[in-house]
């Protein structure tokens, strides 16, 4: 995946509406502007932004329950500069609930927010500090190991919970780890975005110390 993936091929390969294709551009000329002053997201990845960072994120659209859409309730753990959960946020997948204790990064996704109109809620707390609540989806993506995350989401999932991570290379090490601590189902799919790359879904989780 060397050649450049432009604007252009995002709005070709998404199909996303004129007007989507629009918040997604605000949300693409800020994170560049606001990254020549505080350190959003790697700089080695700005070249190659499209792909790295916004077709990485879209990809998880189709993992979501379309039945459900626009109802779902989805917690974006160590969200960063908004990804995956601000753009998702931008396609009409639900209401995002997105946590990340920098609170510069947290000032940058409200200016987002403010900006694009997206249906998006900014934490600028730790996940573990904050009050529960149950959601359908948790997502993340580079913030943490499988077994952590399961363990920061755990006062937020239902039986019914679905999580959906963007992983790397280790993540069948990961997967193995967190067998020691808990019971679940998992899926595999191949990020189109990173070839490395591995969208796992889990779902059916169960603490081993809750069984």
């Amino acid at each position: 995946m060397n050649d450049l993936f432009t604007r252009e091929d995002f709005f070709n390969k998404t199909d996303v509406s004129r007007e989507t294709m629009e918040k997604v551009k605000i949300y693409a000329n800020l994170l560049e502007k606001w990254q020549r002053k505080i350190n959003l997201v790697s700089s080695a990845t700005l070249p190659d932004l499209w792909r790295r960072h916004f077709y990485d994120s879209f990809q998880l659209k189709a993992l979501f329950d379309n039945s459900k859409s626009n109802n779902l309730r989805i917690l974006d753990i160590g969200s960063g500069a908004g990804f995956p959960g601000l753009l998702l946020s931008m396609l009409g997948v639900g209401e995002f609930h997105m946590v990340e204790s920098n609170g510069k990064k947290c000032a940058f996704m409200r200016q987002v927010i403010r900006e694009t109109g997206c249906s998006a809620i900014v934490y600028n707390e730790r996940v573990e500090m904050m009050k529960p609540f149950q959601v359908d989806y948790i997502i993340s993506r580079a913030c943490a190991p499988l077994d952590k995350l399961l363990d920061l989401g755990r006062n937020f999932m239902g039986e019914d919970t679905v999580c959906l991570f963007l992983k790397g290379e280790i993540v069948d090490q990961e997967i193995a780890d967190a067998r020691a601590n808990w019971v679940f189902e998992e899926e595999k799919f191949t990020s189109v975005s990173a070839e490395s790359g591995v969208i796992l879904k889990v779902s059916h989780i169960k603490g081993l110390s809750r069984i």
